[in-house]
């Protein structure tokens, strides 16, 4: 009857094999919690909120919690923005369970990107994480979110790359660029904590930004929170040149690169302009396609903010673009005055 479906041998074979896939499985993602599970902590925050009252509008203090991970032996965290955005109190708890208060360094609210900092005794090293490339990201690889959803501590879920590239809303409506989409559940609880591969290295800062959506997580990636961090442990905060857009990373088709001469495969979308900003101003619009500033080819949204940073304010910048006519796709060019802001400044409108 071996015919009739598998012999014996056969499936006790297919049962070994996948007895080993799995092994192979779990040890990567023990492997990766091991590494990285003692540099992850808990963010619990105190803030005044307006609350309603018999007595009419009331401030009151409110608690709630997210997630960190430790980048710097002597008490450096990376966490999001908004978890730690107008707190009164900020403590952390370590994944050895002790508690200790801790402050802000800086924050970014328009990479959602924040750097709090907790005490560290002379002679002591906290554990901390190792940062990857996110550049070097795939579809379709394993990654593992670590974070303390629902204060539920050191809480691991796994999953892959979904998409890279995202361009979406996050809290109070900016638009963060360049995001990295997994099925790796994040929960409430969860944001600030890290992105990891199978490596062990931190490739993305974990962000709940669309609660309607499921089986859809999302991460900034390790190099963008990264330069943010570097700039607010420098400066205390973020100053970029900017020309006010939003934009998002995406490929070219090869017939048109070759009708238009371009040599990047990919370039970027602008999604949105900030209102009376530079890029307004020089004529740009949602829907072009930014793949040249000056002489400098454009194939993504890290290397637009590359070239921008090192720019001082009102530099004349051409930006070479890619527009819809009536006869179909053709190149144009504007002449953008850079801007340097700091904080929030570079904010586009929500797209609805």
């Amino acid at each position: 009857m071996a015919w009739f479906g598998n012999t014996r041998d056969e499936q006790q074979s297919a049962q070994t094999t996948d007895a080993q896939a799995l092994d192979a499985y779990s040890r990567t993602v023990i492997n990766v919690v091991s590494k990285v599970g003692p540099a992850v902590v808990q963010v619990g925050v105190q803030k005044a909120v307006m609350a309603q009252s018999p007595l009419g509008p009331m401030r009151r203090m409110a608690e709630g919690a997210g997630s960190g991970v430790i980048f710097a032996p002597d008490g450096y965290i990376l966490t999001n923005a908004h978890v730690v955005d107008g707190a009164a109190r900020i403590s952390v708890t370590t994944a050895d369970g002790h508690d200790q208060p801790a402050e802000v360094v800086g924050v970014d609210p328009d990479t959602d990107v924040a750097v709090v900092r907790v005490s560290v005794p002379a002679g002591q090293r906290l554990p901390a994480a190792k940062l990857g490339d996110s550049d070097k990201l795939q579809v379709g690889q394993l990654v593992v979110a670590i974070g303390s959803p629902a204060g539920l501590q050191s809480t691991v879920t796994t999953g892959i790359v979904s998409a890279l590239h995202r361009t979406l809303p996050g809290f109070g409506g900016r638009l963060i660029e360049d995001i990295v989409q997994t099925d790796a559940a994040v929960n409430p609880g969860n944001s600030g904590g890290p992105l990891v591969n199978s490596a062990g290295e931190v490739i993305g800062i974990n962000v709940a930004i669309l609660q309607q959506t499921q089986g859809l997580s999302f991460a900034i990636p390790i190099n963008t929170v990264n330069w943010v961090a570097s700039l607010i442990m420098r400066d205390g905060e973020v100053r970029r040149a900017m020309i006010g857009i939003a934009g998002q990373s995406g490929m070219l088709p090869q017939s048109l690169r070759r009708a238009l001469h371009i040599e990047k495969e990919s370039a970027v979308e602008v999604m949105d302009v900030v209102n009376g900003g530079p890029a307004q101003r020089a004529g740009i619009r949602p829907g072009d396609v930014i793949f040249k500033l000056n002489d400098a080819g454009v194939s993504s949204v890290d290397d637009l903010r590359r070239y921008l940073e090192r720019l001082p304010n009102g530099s004349q910048v051409k930006v070479g673009l890619i527009r819809m006519s009536n006869a179909g796709p053709v190149t144009a060019e504007a002449s953008v005055s850079v801007q340097v802001a700091s904080g929030g400044a570079n904010t586009a409108p929500r797209r609805r």
